[in-house]
């Protein structure tokens, strides 16, 4: 049997039991990779980090939901930087990850960790705004509203997402996805999940209110997405949203809806678009890792 130590840290807020829980493995050095999707799963968290050393760069993490490795995970990232800053493990200043999509910097300033992303990609689909406003169980009229100047589009920072513009806060607080039908369309779109966003925001210092939805990588909606906002903040900038040049920084506000609200802050005006946030360990333990032999491991 092998302990490793494990925590559950929210990012993108500096309260406990708020923002997005990740998991962190800070030693993950000589895991599988069946045994990370296994405590990733005993976690239960939308993503768990896992930390390894680096020829590239001072480290390498791979990131685990329940169900599957993802290439990126934002907020797993701000997590598990936020820990090791807390344990004096690094100093403020610029640190840099090798992660499934690169090496990415990564800056310590005074509590806030930001993160920078991969070259921005935004594509404007044709898609059909009836059978997007079904999988996200919305009134077609709130996205048709605002969809001449905030079309739908693909928007990816190292994770690809479906952008869906909403013209009220009402209208994002009254979705109710069928899951089946958004992992059906973001599979066609070859993307992570959607990303629903209306400038309507409850907070007046927020840019936005968003929501995001991922059924098809194991998390029906997420509490408040790094990855993601990056993504939305190139798309943006893509579209010329604020009628001139985008501000230096942008707010996010997401995770309301479902009772773990967080910020996240995005600066796009230019590659690498960053995202950034601070974050505060929820849980600190332990966890037990068995072997792993590949006759326990049954493939449907």
């Amino acid at each position: 049997m092998d302990t490793r130590r494990a925590l559950l840290v929210d990012a993108f807020t500096s309260d406990p039991l708020t923002g997005n829980a990740a998991g962190v493995i800070p030693d993950a050095e000589g895991l599988s990779e069946e045994a990370m999707q296994a405590i990733a799963r005993e976690l239960h968290a939308s993503e768990t980090a896992f930390l390894l050393p680096s020829d590239e760069a001072d480290r390498r993490v791979r990131y685990f939901t329940p169900t599957q490795e993802v290439e990126l995970c934002g907020h797993a990232t701000i997590a598990s930087h936020a820990f090791l800053a807390e344990e004096g493990v690094i100093d403020d200043g610029t640190h840099t990850l090798e992660t499934n999509v690169g090496v990415l910097d990564i800056d310590i300033d005074d509590g806030t960790v930001w993160m920078s992303q991969d070259t921005a990609d935004v594509n404007r689909v044709d898609a059909d705004y009836d059978r997007v406003a079904d999988a996200l169980g919305a009134d077609p009229a709130t996205l048709r509203d605002i969809g001449a100047d905030l079309p739908l589009a693909t928007a990816s920072t190292g994770l690809g997402f479906l952008v869906v513009p909403v013209n009220f806060l009402k209208g994002v607080s009254a979705l109710d996805p069928d899951m089946g039908a958004v992992a059906a369309l973001t599979d066609e779109l070859d993307v992570t999940g959607i990303y629903a966003l209306t400038f309507d925001a409850l907070d007046a210092e927020s840019t936005l209110h968003g929501r995001m939805f991922a059924p098809a990588a194991g998390v029906d909606e997420d509490p408040v997405t790094g990855t993601a906002s990056g993504a939305v903040g190139a798309y943006l900038r893509e579209v010329e949203a604020f009628d001139g040049e985008l501000p230096e920084e942008i707010v996010f506000e997401q995770g309301h809806f479902i009772d773990r609200p967080g910020r996240v802050r995005v600066r796009a005006r230019a590659d690498p678009v960053s995202v950034g946030g601070r974050a505060v360990t929820a849980m600190d333990g332990s966890i037990v890792v068995p072997e792993f032999e590949d006759d326990d491991i049954i493939e449907a």
